[in-house]
């Protein structure tokens, strides 16, 4: 359950609750739609390739992204509701790029998304470390 219960009681807005548990909003969008993507595709037999692939990929992983990075300085920014959609529109982008890997290891929209991922998160742990250090 660490997944979907990861957050610390000054972060139990960004969860649901339902009786006793706190589930995390963004990760009960993602988990749930990655995994039903994923068996879609494999079932619906998808091509492994499309043009629009890496387009497509990246643009269902910014939401998230960019709504993390901000929740992290802005921690009351968006509405559970709104996490819940970008998880599962990072959920969708995950499953196409796991989808490409499980058949032919590390595609290059998968390297993207994490460059893509990277890119937003790494800085933003740098701030935010430094930030705690210093108060």
């Amino acid at each position: 359950m660490f997944w979907l219960r990861h957050h610390t009681p000054e972060e139990w807005h960004r969860c649901y609750t339902f009786g006793p548990f706190r589930v995390c909003a963004r990760c009960l969008g993602v988990y749930p739609t990655l995994c039903a993507a994923l068996v879609a595709l494999f079932v619906l037999k998808a091509p492994l390739a499309h043009p629009w692939d890496l387009e497509v990929v990246l643009a269902l992983t910014l939401p998230a992204t960019i709504d993390w990075a901000i929740g992290r300085f802005k921690p009351h920014a968006f509405s559970n509701p709104w996490r819940t959609f970008t998880g599962v529109l990072l959920g969708l982008g995950l499953a196409r790029s796991l989808f490409i890997h499980l058949q032919r290891p590390f595609p290059a929209v998968l390297l993207a998304q994490f460059a893509l991922v990277t890119a937003v998160a790494l800085p933003v742990i740098l701030v935010t470390y430094r930030r705690s250090r210093r108060g």
